[in-house]
């Protein structure tokens, strides 16, 4: 029974700690956008079905992507991860209304950005 108790708690956390980092997402997409010229994110929860889409993108499509590009980002020593975020950032603009990104640029500035927040952010929150 203990061990029953004890996967819940667990489970529970684990959805909990997964619901905070998509909040973080949001929030770093939201902020990020706000720097950059040519992306616009209207409001807080278009940022945050914006999150959603990208990580359903990067669950799906960027593993793709990150498996068939490693040898490009072992040479670049990971750099290249940038561009991988960037286009799926770029396909999640496609997807989702009022999250606008026009061209390649804004969205690998907005990849950048967004991981200088992310990381800024689980610093301080996780």
């Amino acid at each position: 029974m203990i061990l029953l108790v004890s996967e819940a708690a667990l489970v529970q956390s684990s959805l909990g700690t997964i619901l905070i980092k998509m909040l973080l997402n949001a929030l770093a997409l939201f902020v990020a956008a706000s720097f950059i010229k040519g992306v616009k994110i209207s409001d807080f929860g278009r940022a945050v079905l914006a999150a959603l889409a990208l990580a359903l993108l990067n669950a799906t499509l960027g593993v793709i992507m990150h498996w068939l590009t490693l040898p490009l980002r072992i040479m670049t020593l990971g750099l290249f991860t940038f561009i991988i975020n960037a286009v799926l950032i770029w396909l999640a603009a496609y997807f989702v209304k009022g999250f606008d990104v026009r061209g390649f640029l804004p969205a690998l500035w907005l990849a950048v950005l967004t991981a200088i927040f992310n990381t800024l952010l689980y610093g301080v929150f996780l």
